[in-house]
């Protein structure tokens, strides 16, 4: 089985080097490399990877602003390198769409399972998108369905795919969407805390 094809950018050739070779080591295959945000664009419009790996502070277009492009085109899941852990940088990242994020310096254990989250994350987004027409609706839905599951998880015990799951599965059985079947979910959630409360 082939591995994943991915496109890598980094200002700094190095970094580029050391992750291809890691990739490489990986069983992945680096079919593109970029310097900067809007030869990363280019590149992934023109490859269609698999997988776009990208650091976040780079020249002409950073990596949270490729990231947008990337996810809204429907072209390829980000894994976003990043130095900062700031919370608002962050934030901006998930807002853009971006699938998963690793700190450098990372190792190369960190590689693979970052990887892994990133690719089931847009699978999920993409499962997500069949279900609505409009990506307003498909962006909504996903708060949606990230909220029910985030309430699956701590009161049940649930792991995120273990919630997602219950909720694609509640969805085919009851011939629901995925979103009424999460706005349901919130609401039980909702009436259960406010019952608790008043009591």
């Amino acid at each position: 089985m082939s591995k994943e094809r991915v496109v890598i950018a980094d200002d700094e050739s190095i970094i580029r080097m050391d992750l291809r070779e890691m990739l490489g080591g990986l069983g992945y295959q680096v079919v593109g490399e970029a310097a900067d945000g809007q030869t990363v664009l280019d590149l992934a419009r023109t490859l269609r990877p698999d997988l776009v790996i990208m650091d976040i502070k780079m020249p002409e277009l950073d990596g949270i602003a490729a990231a947008e492009v990337l996810t809204a085109e429907k072209i390829a899941p980000v894994l976003l390198l990043t130095a900062f852990s700031e919370q608002e940088l962050i934030q901006r990242a998930t807002q853009a769409g971006v699938s998963y994020y690793l700190v450098k310096p990372f190792r190369e254990a960190e590689l693979l399972p970052a990887i892994e989250i990133a690719l089931a994350r847009y699978r999920e987004f993409v499962d997500l998108q069949h279900e609505v027409t409009d990506l307003k609706d498909a962006l909504e839905t996903r708060k949606v369905v990230e909220r029910a599951k985030g309430i699956l998880m701590e009161t049940q015990g649930l792991k995120e795919s273990e919630a997602f799951h219950r909720i694609r599965k509640a969805s085919m059985d009851s011939r629901k969407s995925m979103r009424q079947v999460a706005e349901a979910i919130l609401l039980t959630y909702e009436m259960n805390v406010g019952a608790t409360s008043t009591q």
